[in-house]
């Protein structure tokens, strides 16, 4: 793999201004099919194979004109202060209101709350059902614009009017003022990191494009394929961290190769060689990570995947290609003033850098102190590390609703209302679908279910059933007593799926219980079902690939402890943060609640990638020093005075790029910012800078152990670019241009 992509990134040296064009190219092709795609709406997540997917699927073959998954709003309509919205006067506009919605487009009805039982028993708040003929991701501008125009006309009646549902629904807008700063604190410390703001401008001239192509292709594909915001917004997330990271470690090398008087050619081929080496690896597991995510069977989940995979490959393409050939167009102003000055005017060729003295790095001297004391180091990581993950032991999961909405909503304050005035159950209505197709007695069975559910603890109430048209299918609406994500909620499902059961074995009929409510409860139990067997997969992948980088049994197996340790800790942060509300007022965030269900899952497999980001270029300086025949001390401390200082500066970049994102008043943009910095956070600051040191300084020799017969069936992938060195010759020291050029003159008389 080495000789391969040093090939490639001397050609995209040598071929700089034709990768340059492909690139542009590519940048412009993919702003303009974004610009020119018309506007993907969110989808509402399904999950095949569930019951109440079942019921939702039955609906709509014995209910073709009821849409069971169309959209529809309420219209809450809420008087002033003292007064009763039965009032004339408010009566008269609500109907107003209503009798401009009928004979829209797209509109199937409007109901009446006043004959259809929809007002409060205070008589304070009262609402609408408005059914559409087209599902929310079909209903056009001017549709929503007729619903907002209805409501205005009530608020200029002097009544407060929301509007919830899903007819509303909104994107979110990627770009904010968080993420500006993030981006900000990243480029801070390129240049520190770097010494160069040419350097650090490259890293970031290069993230930028590989996003925006990824960004401006999920925006083309969005219509067509169903992507969502999320899936877009991930895909920045995603190709921002891992765009300048890429670029970070493969610019970091090429100086390097510079320092040691290497022509910028050769140096360029070798810093793709050995950092592109690691960045592929690094890529690969991240993107078949993402892929896998297709395997738990959510298509949006499937979708989120896909988008932040194809972002992630095409942050490896620009890595390899883009970044190579700019450091042929920006020459020595990518090298450190330093050694600019070293090489004198206008020239190209380094003398090669002298051995470091006086005072060692900081990564050095921090490698020394966990050598010196390896268990106490490691106690503390450990120690520390499970304390923060003690919170994920209480982890609930769920699916954010109307609740988890900003304030500054209307789908917000119409729950509110609702919930004031119905109860708080009543925004997450249970539907439950009895099939007599196969038994006959449709309206005894139906009765039966009525009287059995109205028997039942934690129901509110329940709603006259409604016939299909062939008689052999009702439906009725349960409304619970609690909110629709409490664990009340979640318990009073399966009791009724418990007890309709000895109904359908008497009566031999089917009864489901459906609805946005139930949907979610049944993603939330799928996920932590699927939860352990992704995360063996992913520890197995994890232990497999290190095997065949680094040739060593103990140090993947320390890798995917270290990645739990990780994991776990995030988890923790989530809880904390988002179920018991620690620190959600900084944050901005305004409703806590159980963490949403995809999260755990998204955690694990973005995670993991990045974890052996950190992982391989950190280690694989360990095993070259190592193989060299470094001493197992010696070659920690050479990983930590090479490598250190530049995962250290690629973490605290992830870091910033991810926290940018909590600002996003979605929350499952909220989350996966809170949950991903955090995780890198501890991964590379407590797990490999702490956790690895200190074990590999434990094992010693034995780390690198590898059994003969593994020796031999394993192929050597030479992530360290080893063969480079024995098929290109190292440098050799030009002379000293302060010598008089008379010396080399007399040699040849």
């Amino acid at each position: 793999m080495a000789t391969i992509l040093y090939r490639i990134g001397r050609w995209a040296f040598r071929r700089r201004r034709l990768v340059g064009g492909l690139w542009l190219g590519a940048l412009v092709l993919a702003v303009v099919a974004a610009g020119a795609a018309p506007e993907g709406e969110e989808e509402d997540i399904s999950m095949p194979g569930t019951e109440s997917q079942k019921a939702f699927d039955l609906l709509d073959e014995r209910f073709p004109d009821s849409n069971s998954q169309g959209a529809e709003a309420r219209l809450v309509f809420q008087a002033p202060d003292g007064q009763r919205v039965t009032a004339k006067e408010h009566k008269a506009a609500v109907e107003k209101t209503l009798n401009s919605l009928d004979g829209g487009d797209q509109v199937e009805s409007a109901t009446d709350p006043y004959k259809t039982d929809a007002v409060s028993k205070d008589g304070t708040i009262a609402y609408s059902t408005v059914t559409y003929t087209a599902d929310a991701v079909d209903l056009e501008d001017s549709t929503k614009s007729a619903l907002e125009g209805a409501a205005d006309k009530a608020r200029d009646a002097g009544l407060t009017v929301e509007i919830g549902g899903s007819a509303l629904d909104t994107e979110e807008e990627p770009g904010g003022t968080t993420e500006i700063i993030g981006v900000a604190v990243a480029a801070v410390v390129l240049v520190l990191a770097l010494g160069s703001v040419v350097a650090a401008g490259l890293s970031l001239m290069t993230a930028i494009v590989g996003v925006v192509i990824a960004f401006g292709l999920v925006t083309a594909l969005s219509a067509p394929l169903g992507l969502t915001s999320t899936v877009a917004i991930l895909a920045l997330m995603l190709g921002l961290a891992v765009g300048i990271d890429y670029a970070l470690f493969i610019t970091s090398r090429f100086r390097d190769e510079r320092a040691q008087g290497r022509d910028p050619e050769d140096a360029a081929g070798r810093a793709v060689g050995t950092a592109g080496s690691a960045v592929v690896f690094a890529g690969a597991t991240v993107f078949i990570a993402l892929v896998g995510l297709g395997v738990v069977g959510i298509p949006e989940l499937t979708k989120i995947g896909m988008g932040g995979a194809g972002a992630v490959a095409l942050a490896v393409l620009v890595a390899l290609t883009l970044v190579p050939a700019l450091f042929g167009f920006f020459g020595r102003r990518v090298l450190p003033r330093k050694l600019r000055k070293a090489a004198g005017p206008g020239s190209e060729g380094l003398q090669p850098a002298p051995a470091a003295a006086g005072k060692p790095g900081l990564g050095t001297r921090w490698a020394r102190f966990v050598l010196r004391r390896p268990v106490a180091v490691l106690l503390v990581a450990g120690l520390g590390l499970g304390a923060v993950a003690v919170p994920a032991l209480s982890l609930e999961l769920g699916l954010p609703g109307d609740e988890s909405k900003s304030v500054e909503t209307t789908e917000r304050r119409a729950y509110d209302l609702l919930s004031d005035g119905f109860g708080p159950g009543f925004n997450g209505p249970l539907t439950v679908v009895v099939d007599t197709s196969d038994s006959g007695k449709t309206q005894a069975t139906t009765d039966q279910v009525v009287k059995t559910l109205r028997g039942m603890d934690g129901v509110a109430s329940v709603g006259d059933p409604a016939l299909s048209e062939n008689k052999d299918t009702a439906i009725l609406s349960a409304v619970p007593e609690t909110a629709p994500t409490s664990s009340e909620t979640k318990d009073l499902v399966n009791d009724i799926r418990d007890e309709v059961s000895g109904i359908e074995a008497e009566t031999g009929a089917g009864v489901l219980v459906t609805g946005t409510t139930a949907m979610n409860i049944d993603i939330s139990e799928a996920m932590s079902d699927a939860l352990l067997p992704y995360l063996t997969v992913v520890i197995g992948l994890a232990v497999l690939l290190l095997l065949v980088v680094f040739r060593s049994v103990l140090v993947p197996i320390k890798a995917a402890l270290g990645f739990l340790l990780s994991v776990a800790g995030a988890f923790g942060v989530l809880v904390a943060v988002f179920q018991w509300g620690w620190l959600a007022d900084t944050l901005g965030i305004e409703t806590t609640g159980p963490v949403m269900s995809l999260m755990p899952i998204l955690v694990i497999g973005i995670v993991f990638g990045l974890a052996m980001d950190y992982e391989v270029f950190l280690v694989s300086r360990m095993r070259e020093a190592y193989v060299h025949g470094a001493s197992p001390e010696e070659a920690v401390v050479s990983g930590f005075r090479h490598s250190g200082r530049v995962v250290a500066a690629a973490a605290v970049i992830m870091v910033s790029v991810f926290a940018g994102f909590i600002g996003m008043t979605t929350t499952t943009i909220q989350t996966l910012g809170v949950g991903l910095a955090s995780a890198v956070a501890f991964d590379a600051f407590v797990v490999r800078m702490m956790i690895v040191p200190a074990v590999l300084a434990l094992l010693g020799h034995r780390a690198w152990w590898l059994p003969r017969i593994l020796d031999r069936v394993l192929p050597n992938v030479d992530i360290e670019g080893e063969k480079l060195n024995t098929h290109i010759p190292a440098p050799v020291a030009e002379p000293d241009p302060a010598a008089p050029p008379l010396l080399v003159g007399r040699h040849r008389r």
